[in-house]
């Protein structure tokens, strides 16, 4: 029964990814888009902090984790966002709900875990109109001033898609301390942006329309080694180190210009196919290093850093301008605290507490300003009595660019909601 319910929910899950918008930055208009995964949900509510090999939660972050699973599980979580975009003069709101990601951990034997599952790892999602009046006043003779408009231009650009990922990985425990993975990724997903420019005064009939579409493939490979060790009879010393080498995604593009007629729709009247080259653009190296330091099912504090090559980045098309791409570094400072997880009397003592810091200089550079981000986040594990299974939930609140040099600030509050299951499967039964 429940292979038939994780079947059901890996098919509701594919068919919702393709049909959500991840994003409504106008900033993932560069690049691939917005780089949306920051870990699971027990995850990100510590900062996304990634250190903690849990013998019961999936951590896709770092494969050499899946070494340390115990169980079966299937991890699953989504999230609701809210963002208020505002430049020195506008303000915005936007809100997105979305599927995170989709992952099950097996473990194969005492020392061998594997895993594998679907990221919806970026996400394009924009809807900007940008007006242009021209404005003439005039005085009569009686001293009265008209101010009349003799033109009016309206832009709109929209964007949607992103980069999926589905991945399959291994974790080997090498020795009882440190534990070494490796997994590998198939990146798709199909990118599409527009730019409609039309006239109202004085009227023009028609107005024209740029599409561009990409198809995104391509493969990397994440590198992975943990290591754990008791300081003393209390308490114990975790660390992670990740690497992911720099990979290339090839980009199949098509180019349309159409002339449209704007009314309550757009209607097409004339298409011409514009022939593009396909482009490939890199994704960059990164490596993760971090450390915890605490009490085994009781509390943990732990502190990671994350250094990417951004700068081999690149935007789809070499027409596209105003951005570039630097290197970045993301800090994260989290941990978590259980009063009591073996308690019966007191459920409150057996959830999870958690909590974490996350700034990271995110490698898009705008007008000469780096575009940054900052996010403190808190998050409760519920176990469900009577089983492995938690409930985890997660509330981020951050910030992201700035509102000055006409560029937008985005405040956002996410809240996350993941299920974490896990049972013991392949045991053979004694009794029919």
């Amino acid at each position: 029964m429940i292979k038939k319910i994780i079947v059901s929910i890996c098919l509701l899950f594919s068919f919702a990814l393709f049909a959500q918008e991840g994003t409504s930055s106008p900033y993932s208009f560069y690049g691939i888009g917005d780089i949306k995964f920051k870990g699971t949900i027990e995850n990100r509510s510590m900062g996304s902090l990634s250190v903690f090999p849990d013998s019961i939660h999936i951590n896709i972050q770092n494969p050499a984790h899946f070494a340390s699973l115990k169980l079966t599980g299937l991890a699953l979580g989504g999230t609701y966002g809210n963002t208020k975009s505002k430049t020195e003069t506008q303000e915005a709101k936007a809100r997105r709900t979305t599927l995170d990601y989709l992952a099950i951990g097996v473990p194969v034997s005492s020392k061998v875990g594997i895993g594998f599952g679907l990221i919806p790892y970026s996400s394009i999602g924009y809807k900007i109109q940008k007006n242009i009046y021209d404005i003439k006043s005039t005085t009569d003779i009686n001293g009265i001033t008209h101010i009349d408009t003799i033109g009016a231009k309206f832009s709109k650009y929209t964007g949607k898609g992103g980069v999926n990922k589905v991945f399959l990985g291994f974790g080997y425990r090498l020795t009882k301390k440190i534990n070494i993975g490796a997994d590998i990724q198939y990146n798709f997903g199909t990118i599409e942006t527009s730019n409609l420019r039309y006239q109202t005064l004085p009227l023009l009939q028609y107005g024209s329309r740029e599409t561009n579409v990409s198809e995104v493939r391509g493969v990397n490979v994440d590198l992975g080694i943990t290591y754990q060790t008791k300081v003393n009879a209390k308490y114990s010393f975790f660390s992670s180190l990740a690497y992911t080498p720099e990979a290339e995604l090839t980009l199949g593009n098509t180019r349309n210009i159409d002339i449209v007629q704007v009314s309550s729709s757009v209607s097409v009247i004339e298409r011409e196919n514009i022939a593009v080259e396909d482009t490939k653009i890199k994704l960059p190296a990164k490596l993760t290093f971090g450390s915890g330091f605490g009490e085994v099912k009781k509390w943990l504090v732990g502190a990671e850093i994350t250094l990417l090559n951004n700068s081999v980045m690149s935007n789809r098309f070499t027409d596209i301008q105003g951005a570039t791409f630097e290197n970045s570094v993301r800090y994260t400072l989290g941990g978590f605290f259980i009063p009591n997880y073996n308690s019966y009397s007191n459920y409150y003592k057996r959830i999870v507490y958690r909590g974490g810091l996350r700034y990271e200089n995110t490698g898009l550079v705008i007008q000469n300003k780096s575009m940054n981000d900052f996010a403190a986040n808190i998050g409760l594990g519920m176990p469900l009595s009577g089983t492995f299974t938690n409930i985890n939930i997660g509330l981020e609140i951050g910030k992201r660019g700035t509102k000055y040099y006409n560029l937008v600030e985005e405040n956002y509050i996410n809240i996350s909601v993941g299920l974490s299951l896990s049972d013991k499967w392949f045991v053979k039964r004694k009794f029919d």
